[in-house]
């Protein structure tokens, strides 16, 4: 249709973005823009991703089921709806509850590695 189509998105679909394997049982659907940028990110149940940091900002919240957010070494349950930030070098990861997870993350500013395409998805 025009440049409007190519700035919206939808939460289940891949046609758009970067997919990317985090983790076993963890997958991300990225999309990049020039200040910002936006993960979906699905774990299956039970699934965790690997402890890590960066130097970008970044604000998470739980669409759908259930979590672990393990952040500077605290670990906090968390449901639908709730959402959170971790400043840039803080050491974070998430383990799905028995439902699995969708989170949505935001990268301020954006992680230029986890753009590109990962030959693992």
């Amino acid at each position: 249709m025009g440049q409007k189509d190519q700035n919206f998105f939808h939460i289940d679909s891949a046609e758009k973005g970067v997919t990317r394997k985090l983790a076993e049982g963890v997958t991300a659907q990225i999309h990049a823009g020039a200040q910002a940028m936006v993960s979906v990110v699905r774990l299956e149940p039970y699934a965790a991703t690997v402890s890590h940091s960066h130097e970008q900002e970044q604000w998470g919240m739980l669409q759908s089921g259930s979590a672990t957010r393990i952040q500077d070494g605290e670990e906090i349950l968390v449901g639908p709806g709730d959402f959170w930030v971790t400043p840039g070098h803080i050491p974070h990861n998430m383990v799905a509850g028995p439902e699995g997870a969708v989170v949505i993350d935001v990268f301020a500013p954006p992680r230029n590695e986890y753009a590109r395409r990962d030959p693992q998805a």
